[in-house]
């Protein structure tokens, strides 16, 4: 049986660590596998002081002056937020997120570009997949690579190109424009075979809990998500909104879901459990693309990024350790979500007007696409743009 190495050889990089469970069904017309041994501006809080946020400097400010700037195709967080991975047209690199530092970088000689990086918090093992207009590798293929052995290790094969993929300790998620494939980590076994309407941006959530995973995808409808509880053996479908899911987050335990749709005015939040709606809060009320979501570690804020160069923080009434509403907080609290002035007469006045508002944005650039996280600091907000920002 193939296997992945939990510790292949001796770690050369300090900062990486080595990496540390039941079969649903067996899939039928499951993709080939191979596993085998491969030769400035400063954002600035204008609603609330408590909160910072934290741009890295541009990648290709770390480079000599005389070396031409990569041109960047990926860029997103480790699991726990406290790192990022960028690929680059020949290449990637890792960062530490605070303080702000590259940890190592890769550049191949022939071709080099990257267009899917995904970490496994900070260990050794890492997925990746080519993409760019000289791509690494073919983006029809998943590269499992070990950075202790600086090389690949690992292979999955599709008949398509892979939009994304997500990483468990204990998992391998792949997505493709209309299904999504689950592998056990530790030999590459298949376990799980899911279809979803076209899903071109490859979403898809994984908790990240010590628990059983939890994985949320589109459904088979538009604006609908899909969650797979593999603890329970459960599937629920919940009809998040009218329009098409744009973007989704999952709260780290996988108790809480945030969805936004092609509108972009709304973001939903969820009880994964049972569908229920727990929270609606407004981002504005002009559409808008919705780029990134993301729970703060206790599930107290919520952040969002859009095309209209802001990103807004949301105060959640959830209890961290339920998904249900937490009815200690007082109209009075400092934190909980403005509400419009005229919310006393919602029953007259349309929706928008009881809408729940964000407690800070920070101002960034109109049109960059940016992705947001909470930093390990308190009360800060780590945001990352696919210009380099």
């Amino acid at each position: 049986m193939a296997t992945l190495s939990a510790s292949p050889s001796p770690n050369p990089n300090p900062n990486f660590r080595s990496p540390t469970d039941q079969t649903d069904h067996d899939p039928e017309s499951l993709p080939q596998m191979e596993l085998h041994p491969s030769s400035d501006q400063e954002p600035t809080p204008n609603s609330n002081r408590n909160f910072h946020a934290v741009l890295p400097t541009p990648p290709e400010a770390t480079a000599p002056a005389a070396a031409a700037a990569p041109s960047l195709l990926h860029i997103s967080f480790n699991q726990d937020h406290g790192c990022f991975a960028a690929g680059i047209d020949h290449g990637f690199r890792i960062y530490n997120c605070d303080p702000f530092r590259e940890i190592f970088r890769r550049d191949f000689d022939r071709g080099g570009g990257i267009g899917v990086v995904e970490m496994l918090f900070r260990c050794n093992i890492l997925a990746l997949v080519g993409g760019g207009p000289d791509p690494q590798y073919p983006p029809n293929k998943v590269m499992i690579w070990d950075d202790h052995q600086s090389r690949c290790i690992g292979e999955l094969s599709f008949r398509s190109e892979v939009r994304s993929v997500r990483l468990r300790r204990d998992r391998i998620v792949v997505v493709l424009e209309q299904k999504i494939f689950v592998y056990n980590f530790a030999d590459l076994k298949p376990l799980h075979q899911i279809e979803t309407i076209a899903n071109p941006k490859g979403l898809c959530a994984v908790s990240q809990g010590a628990g059983s995973l939890v994985l949320v995808c589109p459904g088979l409808q538009k604006g609908q998500v899909r969650v797979e509880h593999y603890a329970s053996k459960r599937t629920k479908f919940i009809m998040a909104h009218d329009s098409r899911i744009v973007c989704f987050a999952l709260s780290q335990d996988g108790q809480l879901l945030a969805t936004a749709s092609s509108k972009g005015t709304l973001v939903r939040i969820f009880n994964t459990v049972d569908g229920s709606l727990l929270q609606e809060v407004r981002r504005g009320a002009d559409r808008a693309e919705i780029y990134s979501l993301a729970f703060s570690s206790n599930a107290q804020w919520l952040a969002v990024s859009s095309d209209k160069g802001t990103v807004h923080v949301f105060s959640l009434k959830i209890n961290g350790g339920s998904p249900g509403i937490d009815r200690s907080q007082s109209a009075s609290d400092p934190v909980t979500s403005p509400h419009s002035s005229l919310s006393f007469i919602k029953g007259v006045l349309p929706k928008y007007f009881s809408s729940e508002w964000s407690v800070a944005q920070f101002r960034l650039v109109e049109g960059s696409q940016y992705i947001v996280a909470f930093g390990h600091q308190k009360n800060t907000v780590v945001i990352l743009g696919i210009d380099g920002r």
